[in-house]
């Protein structure tokens, strides 16, 4: 597996890493021994590179990635955040330092580790001055309990004021070949020296050329509300994705490896972390850090959907202001 550099002053990790949000939220249930066989599948083929979250399960998730990762912990960049809270039915946002602290903490112990190499603040708090946030996880690192500094889902303003507190190592934001908009960002994050993280990189699964129609989902699977899904944006980004095929085939890849070559293509700060439950998948994911694309066929890539996808990409009010 080749590697990357995440950030100017980060750790080298695998050009692909794994996101193991799946295996504890948004697509139905799924079962815990092949998901400890999948990690370790994972890392015998080179991934270093592992993000969980405390929203995913609230600890169910870094419980699972500390047991599956156990035996080569040392050999491992694991990313973890803070930042959601879930009261009464309604997920809220609490970046307060004692919060961030204690969460910290729990992300410590479920995880198992001395110390979180990297820790994102999951999505930007609009009620705590991003200086205190930057400031709180700084102590944390003089402490030894943290490594790197992460931030999701944050604009340029928000990135430039937690940086100069404490740098930013990394920012996390979904990108793929549907969701175009955090290209914008990508000079400040040159400018800076800050890794690239894309989640979804394949579009919740609509760029693996296994897409079903909504209804076909489990109704705890989030993809029955994604507005990419309903009736008409579903037809028009599935003709994308039949054109994307085409491409591919023509190169004797899946589509799935050509949408994760074009996000590797963009630059050599950019580490994706694809989500899969099957094996077959990760081995097909993971093959796609071997596939050039020629110049010509990265701007055919990028001209089919020039705005990204159809539809919004969270459902309601779901999708993160950048300020």
């Amino acid at each position: 597996m080749q590697q990357r550099k995440l950030g100017k002053n980060g750790p080298d990790v695998s050009a692909i890493g794994y996101g193991a949000m799946g295996f504890h939220l948004a697509y139905g249930a799924a079962d815990a021994q092949s998901g400890l066989d999948l990690v370790k599948r994972a890392y015998d083929l080179g991934v270093s590179f592992f993000d969980t979250a405390e929203l995913y399960g609230w600890g169910e998730n870094e419980k699972f990635i500390g047991q599956a990762v156990k035996g080569f912990r040392d050999d491992i960049t694991i990313a973890t955040k803070f930042g959601f809270t879930f009261d009464n039915g309604t997920f809220g946002a609490n970046s307060q330092p004692e919060h961030i602290r204690k969460v910290a903490e729990n992300s410590l112990r479920y995880l198992g580790v001395e110390q979180i190499d990297i820790l994102y603040q999951h999505r930007v708090d609009p009620n705590v001055p991003i200086e205190e946030v930057a400031g709180t996880v700084k102590d944390l690192i003089s402490e030894g309990k943290v490594k790197y500094f992460g931030l999701s889902e944050a604009g340029p303003q928000t990135i430039r004021k937690a940086h100069a507190v404490q740098p930013v190592t990394v920012l996390q934001t979904e990108y793929s070949v549907f969701e175009r908009d955090v290209e914008t960002l990508f000079p400040t994050l040159r400018e800076l020296g800050i890794g690239f993280v894309p989640y979804s990189p394949l579009g919740r699964g609509f760029l693996t050329g296994a897409v079903r129609p909504a209804a076909d989902y489990e109704e705890s699977d989030m993809r029955r509300s994604d507005p990419r899904w309903q009736p008409g944006n579903f037809e028009r980004n599935l003709d994308a994705v039949r054109q994307l095929e085409a491409l591919a085939q023509v190169k004797g890849i899946t589509v799935s490896q050509l949408a994760l070559a074009w996000i590797l293509a963009q630059g050599d700060n950019i580490v994706p972390i694809p989500g899969t439950r099957r094996i077959e998948r990760l081995e097909e994911n993971l093959a796609a850090a071997n596939v050039t694309l020629a110049a010509d066929e990265l701007v055919h890539i990028g001209s089919i959907l020039p705005d990204g996808a159809f539809g919004a990409r969270y459902a309601g009010d779901m999708v993160p202001d950048w300020v």
